[in-house]
């Protein structure tokens, strides 16, 4: 079960923004949506700490402690360590969007999450040998742009439930974007932090399958996420 959302980041008024550093930032994606009056979000970062032994012994709940893992930046303030490993999303002045392989956004940038593997660079597959590692069916959530940096594809992907969704490889999804024609992209966290929420007007709706603490449709709190905001 998939869903492709893509973005004109050139649509008048739209604004993007990465949930802001806060002391215990750890909320769902619904409640980042509400919270800061979005109109579609998804979880972002991988983060630490993290565990999820059995639906009571999980971290974290609402309001823990959690931090994002690499770059991390929300109107321009820098609040994750960059890591040279974990290439970055990095939405620059008049809402330009790049892909940088070193891990660190450029002075300029005003929103940025790492991800964990750049998928897609030059229009083509990563190099399979690259993402061989653990690379087995499971939930993904991933970023693209076009050479430009005026588009954006999400992609969010269900797993982890068999005869609903049990996911990609990261293989599989590299192919996927290529078939779009992006020119760049990224993993960000997925597992059971997959989420895609939208404001339908009556509220946040959750339009896939969350699996947080191995209950299917439950909502994990994450580091950070993407917003998106038309007026």
């Amino acid at each position: 079960m998939m869903h492709v959302v893509t973005i004109d980041l050139q649509t008048a008024k739209l604004k993007l923004l990465v949930t802001p550093k806060t002391p215990n930032n750890s909320q769902t994606t619904s409640v980042f949506l509400k919270k800061f009056k979005m109109k579609l979000a998804i979880n972002a970062s991988y983060f630490a700490p993290f565990h999820e032994h059995t639906p009571w012994d999980y971290y974290p709940r609402t309001g823990d402690p959690t931090a994002p893992i690499g770059e991390a930046i929300s109107n321009g303030d820098r609040y994750g360590v960059p890591l040279k490993e974990w290439p970055v999303l990095c939405i620059l002045q008049g809402n330009i969007a790049k892909i940088i392989d070193s891990g660190s956004c450029p002075k300029d940038t005003i929103n940025g999450v790492a991800g964990r593997e750049l998928l897609v660079s030059n229009g083509k597959p990563t190099d399979k040998r690259l993402l061989a590692q653990d690379d087995k069916p499971y939930p993904r959530v991933a970023v693209g742009t076009d050479r430009n940096g005026t588009k954006l594809w999400l992609i969010i992907i269900d797993g982890k439930q068999p005869l609903y969704s049990e996911g990609v490889t990261k293989v599989e999804l590299s192919q996927i974007f290529t078939k779009l024609g992006v020119d760049k992209a990224i993993n960000l966290d997925g597992g059971g932090s997959t989420t895609l929420v939208v404001d339908t007007g009556n509220g946040a709706t959750v339009l896939n399958a969350p699996i947080h603490a191995k209950l299917p449709t439950n909502e994990r709190p994450v580091a950070n996420h993407i917003g998106f905001y038309v007026p």
